[in-house]
């Protein structure tokens, strides 16, 4: 990373050959204009498939901590509200604070986690962004966690989700228990399941 640039956690939609849309959580490298998005997604990710093949997404910026913890773990359906980006063949979440369209321009999958440099080509605003809050950012941070099962150790995990639990339960809606509860619920069973339980080597997440 450059020193002015930042990682800005979001959602990311991408189109497979057949036209279906993935939403996938992704916090990319970002210029300060956003005009740049460095992606790194794992080659086993089905985002990494569709960026090859078609070549274009959407990012986008939101306060909306539930439904970035659902698509952390798979449980997005039925899918938001699309509407389609005038830029490019892409889908805009129409909850998003905002959104940046992007074409791929360069791929480098020498390792696992391919780095992928695209150039933003449009971006508009959807409505304005909530604010600042500890709950919704814990839940992005639970939803980080719940994807670290067979990277980090069960023991880091829990440790981790119980800090996160205070601030959730001191600072969130309905919408951060309810996303708390899936993301533990979904831990559980993960650190419960036999290759967890055996402490396996380190797997690539996929999204």
């Amino acid at each position: 990373m450059q020193p002015n640039e930042l990682i800005i956690e979001g959602l990311v939609t991408t189109l497979a050959a057949d036209g279906a849309v993935n939403i996938a959580p992704m916090g990319p490298i970002a210029t300060p204009a956003i005009d740049w998005l460095l992606l790194r997604p794992f080659q086993t990710s089905t985002t990494f498939t569709n960026l090859r093949q078609h070549g274009a997404g959407v990012f986008h910026v939101t306060d909306n901590a539930l439904m970035l913890a659902r698509a952390a773990i798979g449980q997005l359906a039925p899918q938001p509200e699309l509407l389609p980006c005038a830029a490019l063949e892409g889908r805009i979440i129409a909850d998003a604070c905002r959104w940046h369209a992007f074409r791929v321009e360069r791929i480098d999958d020498r390792q696992p986690r391919a780095q992928i440099w695209a150039r933003v080509v449009d971006s508009g605003s959807r409505r304005d962004f909530l604010g600042f809050n500890r709950a919704k950012h814990a839940v992005v941070e639970a939803a980080i966690l719940a994807t670290r099962v067979g990277i980090l150790s069960a023991d880091e995990i829990q440790a981790e989700l119980a800090r996160l639990t205070i601030w959730i339960e001191k600072t969130g809606s309905a919408d951060e228990h309810q996303a708390l509860a899936l993301l533990r619920r979904h831990i559980d069973a993960a650190l419960s399941a036999p290759m967890a339980s055996a402490q396996s080597a380190p797997q690539a997440v996929t999204s």
